[in-house]
């Protein structure tokens, strides 16, 4: 009972020693999974390119034009619809990637968004144009509930950090993409400005389809189904060169069927209403419905949709100035995303989202003096200030938010849940964004800089509950992590079953497990 938790946060000999020293660039296998996990983050990249190209659409003359220049409610209605669509996805979303598998689950998805792309880009009336974003919602659903579940599940042990965190941070490079395909085709005089980017959408699924039949599916998916011998070839293929007597690979095996049977006996069933029936797992659906609310609450719903129109508070309203700032923040956002989710293990969660909320408080509050300042006196040069602010802001914002969403979400599950707590989290972000794109034109609109301070207030909340209630959770396994909800009796027991059942050994300091088991137990 003791043992586990010093095991778990540090790496125990019997499971550290057992990862290939080499670099993974060295290993075939291992490159071939990567390319694999690549495969994966399209689905995240097709997210951010929707989300950019709607913001770049905006300031495009010949969109607006060929749908009666939007404004308000209608705006708002065309930027959400979206979500709606995904809202509409979430019951049937779980239970085809628990019940069809991961892979298929992802095909399914990216298969809708072709045929949504299709409709988008032949749209010639407003009605059709939001037909096709329903679509490309709902067919998002599929795919995005599945594929960060894929990504972690089948990552190598020491790479699935990193893995899960780069997964959201390929958002920024589908959002960099759509930011200066509109820059690009801006210039075009006809209605083919807004419909080449529309048409690039489809681009990145029609790939993602003709290739995932490839992809291996998840080991721990195919566990729970019965199909424990298929699940060890696809452990040793990728993690050990196809041996199934590799002791990691051992490990790893022995390691999905304890979490697994452990689970099942702590839940006892894997309904809906599991996810609020153990206290730990109700610590879990709090702060993954928190952080998908503070990921769209923090400030930065009004530059991420609405730009254009923060452009022109500020006094900014070339169009082409307003295209090139977005393709520059954009990537901007990418690089800082991308670094942070390769330190994500070195530095820790919690500390990079304690972090991050501070930060974000400090430059919004600096934002929001020189948006009003702007506003009171007409000052170009604090306009312009108010543009340098967002790039600090979004520094702070992309060293958390982005890298460790979608991957902290992901590891605090335990599998037979893993599914379904995801689909909560996305529920809930996807009502953030709704309320946020619906109120966000009107608040701004009718308080000018004043609708700022409702942020600054936020940010503060958001830092007082990432300090109570964020628990780290690097240096462990993915089984161990989400065990440690359930308390340490739990993250020992599986870690004990594992190691014996593999014939491995190992030793811990009796001290360092007591204290990092108060520790953990703190929160």
């Amino acid at each position: 009972m003791d043992a586990g938790p010093a095991v778990v946060a540090k790496g125990s000999a019997a499971y550290t020693h057992l990862l290939d020293s080499k670099p993974w660039y060295k290993n075939t296998r291992l490159i071939i999974l990567n390319f694999w996990i690549s495969i994966m983050f399209i689905t995240s990249y097709t997210y951010g390119y929707d989300a950019s190209m709607m913001n770049g659409l905006q300031s495009l003359t010949q969109w607006n034009q060929a749908f009666d220049y939007p404004t308000g409610g209608k705006l708002g209605l065309l930027a959400a619809i979206q979500n709606i669509g995904a809202l509409s996805g979430y019951p049937f979303a779980p239970y085809m990637s628990d019940g069809m598998g991961r892979r298929f689950s992802i095909i399914f998805g990216a298969s809708l968004m072709i045929v949504a792309t299709v409709i988008q880009t032949a749209s010639n009336s407003v009605q059709m144009f939001i037909g096709a974003r329903f679509l490309v919602g709902f067919g998002q659903t599929f795919a995005a509930t599945a594929a960060p579940l894929l990504v972690a599940e089948v990552a190598y042990p020491s790479h699935r950090s990193q893995a899960t965190s780069l997964y959201n941070g390929l958002w920024y490079l589908g959002s960099i993409v759509a930011a200066w395909s509109t820059y690009g085709t801006f210039t075009i005089p006809t209605s083919w400005a807004w419909r080449i980017p529309s048409a690039l959408q489809g681009a990145s699924s029609l790939i993602q389809v003709l290739l995932f039949w490839f992809v291996p599916e998840s080991p721990r998916w195919l566990v729970s189904k019965g199909k424990e011998e298929r699940a060890l070839q696809v452990l040793a293929y990728y993690h050990a060169n196809g041996d199934a007597q590799d002791p990691l690979v051992q490990y790893e095996f022995e390691e999905i069927k304890a979490a697994i049977a452990f689970d099942r006996e702590v839940a006892g069933n894997v309904g809906w209403l599991s996810l609020i029936k153990t206290p730990g797992n109700r610590k879990r659906i709090r702060i993954v419905i928190a952080l998908a609310v503070f990921s769209q609450w923090s400030g930065n719903g009004l530059v991420t949709y609405y730009l254009n129109k923060v452009f022109i508070a500020i006094g900014i309203t070339d169009q082409t100035t307003q295209l090139l700032f977005n393709g520059l923040l954009n990537t901007y956002n990418f690089i800082v995303t991308i670094t942070a989710g390769f330190y994500c293990d070195r530095v820790g969660r919690r500390t990079l989202f304690l972090a991050s909320c501070a930060g974000m408080a400090v430059f919004w509050t600096a934002q929001t003096i020189c948006f009003a300042y702007h506003q009171n006196t007409g000052s170009i040069s604090a306009g312009y200030a108010v543009i340098a602010f967002i790039f600090l802001f979004y520094t702070f914002f992309n060293i958390a938010f982005p890298p460790l969403l979608v991957s902290y979400t992901v590891e605090i599950f335990p599998f037979d849940i893993r599914a379904k707590g995801y689909i909560v989290f996305s529920f809930s972000l996807s009502l953030s964004l709704i309320f946020n794109q619906y109120v966000n034109p009107i608040a701004l609109e009718a308080l000018q800089w004043k609708y700022y301070l409702v942020y600054i207030v936020w940010l503060c909340f958001e830092f007082a509950f990432c300090y109570f209630y964020i628990i780290e959770t690097r240096h462990r396994t993915l089984e161990e992590t989400a065990a440690m909800f359930d308390g340490q009796e739990g993250v020992a027991q599986i870690h004990h079953q594992a190691a014996a059942r593999a014939g491995l050994t190992y030793g811990v300091d009796e001290k360092e497990t007591k204290l990092e088991s108060a520790v953990a137990t703190t929160y």
